[in-house]
């Protein structure tokens, strides 16, 4: 599926695992130049693997990068000269795995998120188009057992975090009184609100016509912050979690006005979702409730998938939705329309 963000610099938190990977995926294979943020960089090589389409992202060894390093690309530990033959095993070549990188960073450290933002944006060209908000944690625990630690847990990632990178990516995604597309990197210009294309390594390139109509739009720059259903209508038994969901919908509403007309902002709320967070919330619960029995309370009846919140994510962010900003979008199975 197209959405038109090939050549476009995308940074995704929460980009390892769930609908974060599921995103990073969507637009590594739209021709998007991908970075996903993570704190744990064994978790961040396997992550890669699985985007790249590794049939073993187990078994996928990084030469050379340590757990401490701060950021490698696929084509970093994925290509030929590393073990691997990428048209035989991996469906890319190594121009395309050196659009997707790993940026090891934690959310709730602004110093982090700055540096996240400047790795991100110097393998971008100098500039942040999207930035996917995706990180957060979930815990259940009722109002007369949550801790000043639960609390600062969860706000932390899932508050904290969103706010400050956006504070950190906002720079890369502001134009600088521009008449024209910068030249960072490969820009070449046609006029107003034209376009920057870039090849591997940021390379100069000569535009085709596909070019021309899948370039990146200079002024087309958005945020798309991941709440949850919980976050509109609330929800049992997890009053903090419901309340930094409740958070970052308010968030997004107020940046969308803050930071238009430079920068859209939207928020998606997924209802749950079949992911690796969901996993350990089933484990959490012990045995008292099960993925089926969740599903059942969705007038369709199961729960969603990571890719489906992906294409609704990818969609959102498309050049062709470039007149949506402030919108709050459920993307629930109808949980929020039964009121």
């Amino acid at each position: 599926m197209e959405y038109g963000c090939k050549n476009k610099v995308v940074l995704i938190t929460g980009g390892t695992s769930g609908i974060g990977l599921a995103v990073a995926r969507a637009f590594w294979l739209d021709g998007a130049l991908v970075s996903i943020v993570g704190r744990d960089s064994t978790r961040g090589m396997k992550a890669l693997a699985r985007i790249a389409g590794c049939p073993d992202p187990e078994a996928a060894v990084f030469p050379g990068f340590p757990e401490g390093e701060n950021t490698f690309s696929a084509a970093d530990g994925l290509g030929a000269e590393n073990g691997y033959a990428p048209d035989s095993m991996i469906p890319g070549t190594a121009e395309e795995l050196a659009r997707l990188r790993y940026i090891r960073a934690d959310v709730t450290k602004p110093a982090e998120c700055r540096i996240a933002a400047l790795i991100a944006a110097h393998y971008g060209g100098d500039r942040i188009d999207i930035l996917v908000n995706s990180a957060g944690i979930y815990q259940e625990k009722r109002i007369e057992h949550v801790s000043v630690a639960d609390y600062n847990r969860i706000m932390d990632v899932n508050v904290k975090g969103a706010l400050f990178m956006i504070q950190a990516c906002q720079p890369y995604m502001l134009p600088h009184g521009e008449e024209e597309p910068r030249a960072a990197g490969g820009a070449e210009s046609e006029g107003e609100d034209k376009v920057e294309v870039f090849g591997p390594g940021n390379a100069r390139q000569e535009k085709t016509e596909e070019d021309r109509r899948c370039s990146v739009t200079i002024r087309d720059r958005c945020i798309i912050n991941i709440a949850s259903d919980a976050g509109l209508g609330g929800n049992y038994g997890c009053p903090v979690y419901c309340a930094s969901k409740g958070a970052v919908v308010s968030l997004s509403k107020a940046l969308a006005l803050d930071l238009a007309p430079d920068i859209r902002v939207n928020c998606i709320c997924p209802g749950d979702v079949d992911t690796p967070l969901l996993k350990e919330q089933l484990a959490a619960a012990d045995g008292s409730y099960t993925k089926e029995e969740m599903g059942e309370s969705y007038p369709l009846g199961r729960i969603a998938e990571a890719e489906e919140i992906a294409h609704v994510i990818c969609s959102v962010a498309s050049p062709a939705n470039s007149f949506m900003t402030g919108a709050v979008i459920p993307v629930d199975g109808g949980l929020t329309a039964i009121g």
